[in-house]
């Protein structure tokens, strides 16, 4: 059962009930009629992204899913949130590499995707005996991370929003979807 492809996904929603906002982000980001396991942050050797649109084809309503996840909800009118996916890739394609949840409140979506890069390669490079200084800002990490040769990309998805000035919750997810068969 190890994963063929993964792609990546994200989305937004609002509602007086926190469930039903959670189910409506859910439905933004086009897993909503997937039963979801949520896994920890492997990502599988060999393993190919595909773009959202791809990966969707490859799902049935009901079918049970694998995905690491990230979450965040608030009913507190104009608070910033945010839930982000970052994702390490090493070098060689037969080695596994990392994916990391984030979700935090007050950062934009370009400090929270770049924090859940950092944290998926910091858990790379601690496999793949990559030094990196936990000190350094995250562009000269990257470039440790270049000259090492053995992480080859880092990205990741993120999704913000602002909790709705009414009191409705507000709910944001970010996804690595896996997907075990290769239609």
């Amino acid at each position: 059962m190890v994963p063929k492809k993964l792609f990546f996904t994200k989305g937004v929603g609002k509602h007086k009930e926190r469930l039903t906002s959670f189910e409506l982000a859910l439905r933004d980001a086009g897993i909503a009629s997937q039963n979801l396991v949520r896994v920890s942050s492997i990502f599988p050797p060999r393993c190919k992204i595909v773009p959202r649109k791809e990966g969707l084809t490859h799902l049935n309503h009901g079918e049970v899913v694998f995905a690491v996840i990230a979450e965040n909800s608030t009913r507190e009118p104009h608070r910033l949130i945010v839930a982000s996916i970052g994702v390490a890739i090493p070098a060689d394609k037969n080695t596994y590499g990392y994916l990391s949840e984030h979700h935090s409140f007050g950062e934009t979506e370009e400090q929270a995707g770049e924090y859940a890069e950092e944290l998926a390669a910091e858990m790379l490079a601690t496999t793949l005996d990559v030094e990196f200084d936990s000190d350094k800002s995250w562009d000269e990490k990257k470039e440790i991370y270049r000259i090492s040769n053995k992480i080859v990309r880092t990205s990741n998805v993120t999704q913000s929003a602002v909790g709705d000035k009414r009191g409705l919750w507000t709910t944001t997810i970010a996804a690595a979807v896996l997907i075990l068969d290769e239609e």
